[in-house]
């Protein structure tokens, strides 16, 4: 395709439609009249916990897997550039960038993971303490009504 059909086809579709962020989205559902609207969005501990195991293996298997990817392109891109290819070191900048873009999927699923587990973790001392103060109370319901003779 030739440049000048390439921008008389860009100038028309710019025409054909004004420039600017266009969103998709699907029309709000009728109210029930409640006033408040809830999703249906539901997770539970099952759910969160096989979301962090995903996002653990992910990051120890990818780990090992670009580690194997970066020091082959490395090495193909210092055999290139010793034979005098350009290519050699267009293959070293891909293979920098890759290090780059690896490391940060690897801090965001080490994130993911390790957050989940402190969430975890937060959780269960919460239940623990809740449970406590529940007993506690029942505790105390138990001697108030010992002492009225119920």
């Amino acid at each position: 395709m030739a440049w000048d059909e390439w921008e008389q086809l860009k100038a028309e579709a710019a025409g054909r439609r004004p420039t600017g962020m266009q969103l998709n989205q699907v029309p709000p559902e009728p109210s029930s009249g409640s006033g408040s609207q809830q999703g249906d969005l539901a997770v539970n501990q099952t759910d969160l916990a096989a979301i962090g195991d995903a996002a653990f293996e992910l990051h120890r298997d990818f780990g090992r897997v670009s580690e194997h990817a970066r020091a082959a392109s490395q090495k193909a891109a210092g055999g290139l550039k010793t034979q005098g290819f350009a290519l050699g070191g267009a293959l070293d900048h891909v293979a920098s960038r890759w290090i780059d873009q690896s490391r940060s999927l690897l801090d965001a699923t080490a994130h993911i993971s390790n957050h989940l587990d402190f969430t975890k973790g937060a959780h269960a001392g919460d239940e623990v303490h809740i449970s406590g103060t529940i007993s506690s109370v029942a505790t105390l319901d138990a001697g108030f009504n010992e002492r009225k003779g119920v």
